[in-house]
């Protein structure tokens, strides 16, 4: 049933919640709500349709559901003695026992890219970052170019501090004009409580492009988080560095993996334009005129 097949992700709303569940109230409806090998007994208005359903199941299992899959929800028919999906249209009116099963195939991370859905991440690049960072001037030189890149587009950009009272500002090299937020932070993440109120402010905003330091850390862990809210993240990896190589080197795989995309900052300019009839081409070639560092990040993707 193509009706009962969106992702998790997309009807999460606000979050999910994993306490036990609620006892069934004598104003509700009582259902059996199965996920895996798990069953737990719940309520929910009479007349409750798909998402109030989905809903309930995420406050049930939210804490085991993988967020990148396709589930079914199927309704126990005794006419049948087994499981059938949840026809169009379902509305609880009885009694009923009802499972989420999870689809083999998940969802394909497209990658498409716009400026009004895009926003821009740079994290950490802090002055006393500089040399225990690898090929630090040379992500220093990717990032001015696509900080220059949003101011061309339009696109928002926000920018984190790791500590700043111990590890300095954001380096000088990188041109702070027009910039929607400068934050410091202790959280290794850059998804802090302002990051998420201004994405919240931006409408329609579905890709992260995201480049700075460390990769293996605060990169990685706000790669991660993002994903988990619903949002795209495209990796710029000429503009993403570690204090070793290797750590560098398995988080960006391991990001790949999981489908965090993982690209060049030519190739996220190139995709934002997408026509050389863009008004804006011109100015973004003659950014990229010049090609990006290689370095020895080159070998080490």
């Amino acid at each position: 049933m193509a009706a009962a097949e969106p992702s998790v992700a997309a009807l999460a709303g606000g979050g999910v919640g994993a306490g036990p569940p609620p006892p069934p109230s004598s104003g509700g409806v009582p259902v059996l709500f199965c996920f895996s090998v798990f069953a737990r007994p719940a309520s929910v208005p009479h007349g409750a349709g798909y998402d109030v359903l989905i809903q309930k199941f995420l406050s049930l299992y939210g804490d085991q559901l993988d967020m990148h899959r396709k589930f079914v929800v199927q309704l126990f028919a005794e006419e049948w003695g087994q499981y059938v999906d949840l026809p169009k249209g379902f509305a609880v009116s009885e009694r009923c026992k009802l499972r989420l099963v999870p689809l083999q195939i998940q969802l394909t991370t497209l990658g498409n890219l716009t400026p009004p859905s895009t926003v821009f991440f740079c994290c950490d690049m802090q002055e006393r970052f500089r040399p225990a960072i690898k090929y630090f001037g040379d992500i220093i030189s990717v990032g001015q170019r696509l900080l220059q890149g949003a101011r061309i587009l339009g696109i928002p950009v926000i920018i984190t501090e790791q500590y700043p009272k111990g590890l300095g500002s954001t380096v000088q090299e990188i041109d702070l004009t027009g910039v929607k937020l400068v934050l410091p932070k202790t959280k290794f993440s850059m998804v802090l409580p302002e990051v998420e109120a201004a994405l919240a402010e931006i409408p329609g905003v579905r890709s992260v492009v995201l480049f700075g330091v460390e990769t293996h850390v605060c990169i990685q862990q706000t790669a991660l988080e993002l994903v988990g809210r619903g949002i795209e993240v495209h990796i710029v990896a000429d503009a993403t560095s570690s204090r070793s190589m290797m750590d560098r080197m398995f988080a960006l795989e391991r990001l790949a993996r999981t489908g965090i995309i993982v690209t060049t900052s030519e190739a996220v300019l190139l995709q934002l334009v997408a026509d050389k009839d863009h008004p804006k081409f011109k100015e973004i070639q003659n950014l990229i005129k010049a090609s990006a560092p290689e370095s020895g990040l080159l070998s080490k993707v």
